[in-house]
């Protein structure tokens, strides 16, 4: 994944640098829109097989949409970032990679997703020797074992339930995606 990351990074960066050229003659929405077209798509393209990764291998990316803000609200290095990103309404890298495992599983759920992601996920079922408190949880999925400690634990089926389970019921039960995603923004926001 190090070199997949490392090409997005120098992709992103090479765009920076020509939007950076001509900022002086954009405006502050222009700006936005191609920051946001050129910059935040690559890095959203395909996030989720990122989940899962160290902080060390995120930490690049994160450093692209530091930078993106930046250039886009016209800061300078010094200035902190997570005021400039809750302004442009900008998820965190990594926060962004949960978000989008998220959406992918209420899709599953509601059956608005691929078969194939569908068939990959179980819900949880309660042993019947022993009552536990998950049982008042419905929408709780199963999280299957893996033999691969790291590559198995970052897989779809894997690590959509895991972050799926971390989110308050009341969030999961959502009767609409819009309702689902809002409300989702709103949880990860920082």
């Amino acid at each position: 994944m190090q070199t997949h990351i490392s090409f997005i990074i120098k992709t992103c960066f090479f765009h920076l640098r020509r939007i950076a050229s001509i900022r002086r003659y954009l405006t502050h929405d222009a700006c936005i829109k191609l920051v946001v077209s050129l910059i935040l798509s690559h890095l959203d393209y395909c996030n989720s097989f990122l989940a899962g990764l160290p902080a060390s291998s995120i930490h690049g990316l994160q450093r692209v949409q530091n930078a993106a803000a930046r250039l886009t609200l016209r800061k300078t290095k010094r200035d902190h970032i997570t005021p400039l990103l809750r302004s442009l309404h900008w998820l965190p890298v990594n926060t962004r990679i949960s978000y989008k495992l998220s959406t992918l599983v209420y899709k599953c759920l509601n059956d608005s997703a691929p078969e194939y992601l569908q068939s990959s996920l179980d819900l949880y079922t309660q042993p019947s020797d022993r009552p536990l408190r998950s049982a008042a949880d419905p929408l709780r999925l199963h999280i299957p074992r893996s033999k691969l400690a790291s590559a198995g634990q970052r897989a779809f089926p894997s690590a959509g339930p895991s972050v799926w389970n971390s989110l308050p019921l009341e969030l999961r039960q959502s009767p609409s995606l819009d309702a689902f995603k809002n409300r989702l923004k709103t949880q990860f926001f920082p």
